[in-house]
């Protein structure tokens, strides 16, 4: 395994070389994106580094609404709710690159590679979800995502992402 597998990945420095970021809470959150209970899976952003990587936590607790069938008796958090959780985080950095007139639009998955689990996230974890953007052509963003438990890698994937307006109500 390489180092990526087995441990999350530094803070990367901004693109001016400079390490940056900026802790946001949940209200900022709630309105960067239209997700909501049960289906909001970032509890705080740590850091963001606008058109470059954030850096999200997901408080994992049992009480969780999946955990009553993901399996009862031995709660697992399902791991394309993980790649949720980094489709999430990397939202809210979109919208924090792209500013207030892109807060509450759908950001919609286009593609996941490469996705792969490397244990069980279970009730108690504090998930870290690092997020660097890869690239980005007009409404598409790539991202490479780690998600990691007490600095060791559960999950990773990349994929594309489009962010679009939403319909009118």
């Amino acid at each position: 395994m390489d180092s990526l597998e087995q441990h999350e990945p530094t803070a990367p420095a901004a693109p001016d070389g400079q390490t940056t970021g900026e802790v946001l809470d949940i209200a900022r959150i709630m309105h960067a994106i239209p997700h909501r209970y049960p289906f909001l899976m970032i509890d705080r952003m740590v850091e963001v580094i606008r058109d470059h990587s954030a850096v999200g936590i997901k408080n994992v607790s049992v009480n969780e609404a999946f955990f009553n069938g993901h399996f009862p008796n031995h709660p697992v958090m399902p791991g394309v709710l993980l790649i949720e959780a980094m489709a999430q985080t990397a939202a809210v950095l979109v919208v924090e690159t792209l500013g207030g007139d892109a807060a509450g639009k759908l950001v919609y998955f286009m593609s996941i590679e490469g996705a792969k689990f490397r244990r069980p996230v279970v009730p108690g974890d504090q998930v870290r979800l690092h997020v660097v953007k890869s690239r980005r052509h007009g409404n598409v963003w790539k991202f490479k995502a780690v998600a990691s438990v007490e600095g060791v890698s559960v999950a990773e994937a990349t994929y594309a992402a489009m962010i679009m307006n939403k319909a009118a109500d």
